[in-house]
């Protein structure tokens, strides 16, 4: 028999322990892999959603602070803007007892398709936006959700300007992972006044399109440059950091996850040293033995370190493939099960799978190391000498 089957025969020697041993480094595994795609799949996301040259303009105070609707007129003069739509919060409510469950805003509908080219609106749907003043393009996914279809009318109502709008779908946002509900500026306007209201004369954000990524830090400038000094001051950055702001805490919370992970890595060590300590104990007359007879330390201590060490990286591997088929499974399904939201776009990147690998030769290494030491150095007179 090789060293390696004799690795092989000891490390099956006691399976049940070795089974449960295993189990806990592939699940520790596991559970760092898929929170290490969390990061890398949100900023993935933030890439496939946002363009590179699209700008978000909102008031420096905060989002919920309005902005003259006049800017717009300013912002579109300027060069290098290719188009620019203002948006108002509508926070329509659908069913479910007047919660809001996707995002809905008044827009420009001359200015949609200017502004979304890569959102690749049908003709159709951007015509008959512009006809209707009651049209409404609705994101696939909550077309989905809610099973509606170009040509249903369905009531929104807003839960900040107290109107009832009844609006007519008259097309689809093609993105699967899109919420968004967009109505007509002016129909929202006409509602508030026949309420003897003012109409809207605010923008709450603005997002204007920039022919190329190059000149986006120059509008960017610009455009804040338009409002300085006065009651409305702006605040430009591209889409992606925009989005990326609102996944702020979410990060925050990755980050604390990733530390618990750490330490349930910290403690697998622990657990998979005792099991190697027991190991050696238990087979300290047959390391004596072998000694005896005349194997070297560094070939006892290599021999009991590779039992440690190979069946923490097969269980590592079996944990790192775990994931994979895990975040497979939810990018299938991220399209037809709209509740999983960005889970859908989360991959086991080569990195992830490197990481995983890495992780588990460390707890091999750092739970084998000492008990491995402590059997090859300890004399064979002593071992003997308690074996018999």
């Amino acid at each position: 028999m090789g060293y390696a089957g004799f690795v092989v025969a000891n490390l099956l020697r006691n399976p049940l322990r070795s089974a449960l041993t295993g189990s806990a480094i592939a699940l520790a595994v596991l559970l760092v892999c898929l929170l290490l795609t969390m990061p890398a799949g949100l900023d993935a996301l933030l890439t496939r959603v946002a363009s590179d040259t699209r700008v978000g303009v909102i008031n420096k105070s905060g989002l919920v602070f309005w902005m003259p609707y006049s800017l717009m007129r300013k912002i579109r003069a300027l060069d290098d803007v290719a188009d620019a739509v203002g948006m108002v919060w509508f926070g329509g409510a659908f069913e479910e007892q007047g919660k809001v469950t996707f995002p809905s805003f008044a827009v420009e509908v001359e200015h949609i398709a200017g502004t979304y080219p890569d959102y690749q609106l049908s003709p159709e749907a951007v015509t008959a936006f512009t006809r209707y003043r009651d049209g409404a393009i609705v994101g696939r996914q909550t077309m989905r959700k809610y099973r509606w279809k170009v040509g249903d009318r369905v009531t929104l109502r807003s839960n900040v300007w107290d109107v009832n709008l009844d609006l007519r779908i008259v097309g689809e946002i093609p993105r699967d992972s899109s919420p968004i509900v967009w109505i007509n500026r002016e129909y929202l306007d006409e509602a508030i006044k026949a309420q003897g209201r003012p109409g809207l004369g605010i923008v709450m954000i603005v997002w204007v399109r920039v022919p190329s990524p190059d000149r986006v830090n120059s509008v960017m400038l610009r455009v804040d440059e338009l409002t300085r000094n006065t009651d409305y001051e702006t605040t430009s950055q591209t889409e992606k950091t925009f989005f990326s702001n609102f996944l702020g805490s979410l990060k925050g919370f990755l980050q604390i996850l990733l530390m618990v992970t750490a330490l349930v890595s910290l403690c697998i060590v622990f657990i998979a040293a005792n099991t190697a300590s027991m190991a050696v104990r238990e087979r300290a007359g047959e390391i004596g033995v072998l000694r005896a007879i005349g194997f070297r330390r560094r070939t006892i201590f290599s021999m009991l370190l590779a039992e440690t060490v190979v069946l923490s990286w097969s269980s590592g591997a079996l944990g790192v493939g775990l994931a994979w088929a895990v975040t497979s499974a939810l990018q299938q399904l991220g399209g037809s099960i709209a509740a999983l939201g960005p889970l859908g776009g989360f991959i086991v990147t080569p990195g992830v799978i490197a990481q995983g690998l890495g992780l588990s030769l460390a707890i091999g290494i750092f739970a084998g190391f000492a008990p491995a030491y402590g059997a090859a150095r300890r004399p064979v007179a002593d071992t003997l000498r308690e074996v018999f």
